[in-house]
């Protein structure tokens, strides 16, 4: 009698977000002490497992918190540093886009300092940096120190957006790592939603205070972290690299459903090390040079990640974030509190649409949720650029363009908030080998900031040359484009296993460079090499 008919009489659990569930834990379906008699002892069943890999995956996902704020934040913050520290245009998109600049060399260091110390510790990493860039913050009496807090607070953030979706997709079952993995989007909304309170609740205050405590905010989250680190186990798959298989195996039976199913990616995980070692040596520079000069597969991967990265932040999703008050103060509203009580209504549609997307991106898909997603933001920046440049030239009336300006900029952030927002960190984190993913993922982040400091940095100097509705139009046929990318580049890996989803991108073997300059193949792929595994032992059975 399986695991499952154990449990459950012969049917199926009920998984997490209501999805059905292959296996029984079998730490749940335990033998009865033999004083007992035998028999069978049932413990819960694979809820409680799943409640773990839950918990785990949203105390990693805490660190996003702080780049949300920080977005959320600063778009209220630069009204007010403007009129104490009295800084220019340029300035303010200077510290506003830099932290997307900076925080990519954080992603970067991320995927060498994950693979070296442990993918928990560097979550910690990044939150103590973090904290001390955002003290410095508050105490700024200068903008010259207000800019070095805010490099080293990019720095952090740059940490803890690579690690946190790498960790999460490396203790997930795939029945669920797709929820799982758009955790840390939710906490990016979530903590733009606080940043924009935030702005509300202090804008009262003079203006040389209201901004500090609104920046010091921002360090409560991160002191979390400390009793993070003593509940969340490290990664499986790093503890199975650093050749710790017995501390890897108790961590799988605490996040998989079963013993045989823990046993099971014990297996897959042992094979694909095996494969990584086999290719590059253990050595992170292989892995980079792999990266450097890709085999056909490897550049397929690199096109859907990188691509799914640069396209999230190309669309103009921080502009709408960092400058919603410009935005809505082009449109007709006027006066401070009603700019910042629009921007709240924004971060509540965000917040709200993301828990949406965690409850489908398993069951749809994620390529239907990219598909819908792209089309509906590229509907609503055509309309918000055409509704701005309609009452420039007087066609509209004030109100309208006011309720048009507040409905397409919430439908911009919804669509985003189902599918470009969360699945972009879920892809980025599952299409690549193990051998690869650390450095890859960095790699993707560190294009993802570069093109949000990009936006960031040059909003408002493009909308003095184009006008708003001028940059929206840009940002929509940018996201036009994006439409075609998820139809022509993006292949659907709901379901599949991490050493699976492989085989996707080029189905046989994988070509991997080496050091003397020439290229190689692994005869088979580990995905390939661990299905045919499975239906032989399948069938011996």
């Amino acid at each position: 009698m399986g695991a499952e008919e154990a449990a459950g009489g012969g049917g199926s659990l009920p998984g997490f977000l209501g999805r059905k569930n292959r296996y029984a834990r079998v730490d749940d379906v335990l033998p009865q002490e033999p004083e007992d008699g035998g028999g069978v002892r049932v413990r819960g069943g694979a809820g409680s497992c799943r409640r773990y890999v839950f918990a785990c995956s949203v105390f990693a996902s805490l660190n996003h918190i702080l780049l949300g704020y920080d977005v959320g934040a600063m778009s209220g913050c630069i009204i007010f540093i403007q009129r104490d520290l009295h800084i220019t245009e340029v300035q303010q998109e200077v510290l506003v886009g830099c932290l997307s600049f900076i925080s990519l060399l954080g992603s970067l260091a991320a995927g060498r300092t994950s693979d070296a110390i442990g993918r928990k510790w560097t979550i910690g990493l990044a939150a103590a940096v973090f904290q001390g860039g955002a003290a410095i913050m508050a105490l700024a009496p200068s903008f010259g120190l207000l800019m070095a807090g805010r490099l080293l607070a990019g720095i952090g953030i740059g940490i803890g957006i690579m690690v946190a979706p790498v960790y999460i997709s490396e203790i997930s079952p795939e029945t669920l790592r797709g929820s799982l993995g758009s955790l840390p989007e939710i906490f990016i909304s979530f903590g733009i939603l606080i940043g924009y309170v935030s702005n509300l609740a202090f804008a009262g205050l003079p203006d040389n205070i209201n901004w500090r405590v609104m920046l010091a905010a921002g360090i409560l989250p991160s002191i979390s972290i400390a009793f993070v680190l003593l509940v969340i186990p490290e990664s499986p798959r790093w503890l199975v690299m650093k050749g710790q298989a017995g501390d890897a195996r108790a961590v799988l039976v605490k996040v998989s459903d079963s013993e045989e199913a823990a046993e099971e990616r014990l297996a897959e995980i042992e094979e694909a090390a095996r494969a990584t070692a086999t290719a590059s040596g253990g050595n992170g520079k292989e892995a980079w040079r792999e990266l450097l000069r890709p085999s056909p597969v490897t550049r397929r991967m690199l096109v859907t990640g990188l691509g799914v990265q640069f396209f999230q932040q190309a669309t103009g999703i921080d502009a709408l974030v960092y400058y919603s008050p410009t935005i809505f103060r082009d449109s007709g509203i006027t006066t401070e509190s009603q700019l910042l009580g629009a921007t709240v209504t924004v971060g509540v549609v965000k917040t709200v649409f993301i828990v949406i997307a965690i409850v489908l991106v398993d069951r749809v898909g994620r390529k239907p949720l990219l598909y819908v997603s792209t089309a509906g933001m590229t509907a609503c920046l055509a309309l918000l650029a055409a509704s701005l440049s309609l009452l420039k030239s007087g066609a509209l009336p004030g109100g309208v363009a006011v309720g048009l300006a507040i409905l397409t900029v919430c439908g911009f952030v919804a669509f985003f908030s189902v599918g470009m927002g969360p699945i972009n960190m879920v892809l980025s984190s599952e299409i690549y080998p193990l051998r690869l993913r650390a450095q890859a993922v960095a790699a993707g982040f560190a294009l993802n900031r570069m093109a949000s400091g990009a936006v960031a940095m040059s909003f408002l100097s493009i909308c003095r040359a184009v006008t708003v509705a001028g940059a929206f139009a840009a940002f929509a046929a940018v996201s036009a484009l994006s439409v075609a990318f998820v139809h022509l580049c993006v292949p659907e890996t709901s379901g599949k296993t991490l050493e699976e989803i492989e085989s996707l991108f080029g189905g046989g073997g994988v070509s991997v460079a080496h050091g003397n300059g020439g290229a190689g193949e692994v005869e088979l792929g580990d995905a390939e090499r661990l299905e045919h595994k499975r239906l032989v032992s399948h069938a011996s059975s």
